[in-house]
């Protein structure tokens, strides 16, 4: 399991937007057979700040999920929208282990 934590911080103008692009990436992530979940997260008390925690199966996912279509169209239609370049770190989980993980549909 990889779990890669992507930190986006949104232009004010650009928050609907960019829900609205995630969460279309979400839906189809989760639908490949490497991504055991998808998470859009957004801060409370900054909301143009988000978090996308991502969860692959194995280290060699991530690439994978950049080759879809999806990925593609978040990436060009997001771009523009970045206040700074997005960040990523990767984690490797403890608990629950790999069979914890739930697949979320939507």
């Amino acid at each position: 399991m990889l779990i890669v934590q992507v930190f986006v911080h949104v232009k004010p103008d650009a928050i609907e937007a960019f829900k609205a692009a995630s969460v279309e990436n979400a839906r189809n992530s989760v639908r490949e057979p490497g991504v055991a979940r998808f998470d859009v997260i957004q801060q409370e008390d900054d909301p143009t700040r988000f978090v996308l925690v991502e969860v692959y199966r194995t280290a060699e996912d991530p690439a994978r999920h950049k080759e879809t279509a999806h990925y593609v169209t978040w990436r060009d239609t997001v771009a523009d929208m970045m206040a700074e370049p997005r960040r990523a770190v990767k984690y490797g989980n403890i608990f629950p282990d790999e069979n914890g993980w739930d697949l979320v549909e939507s």
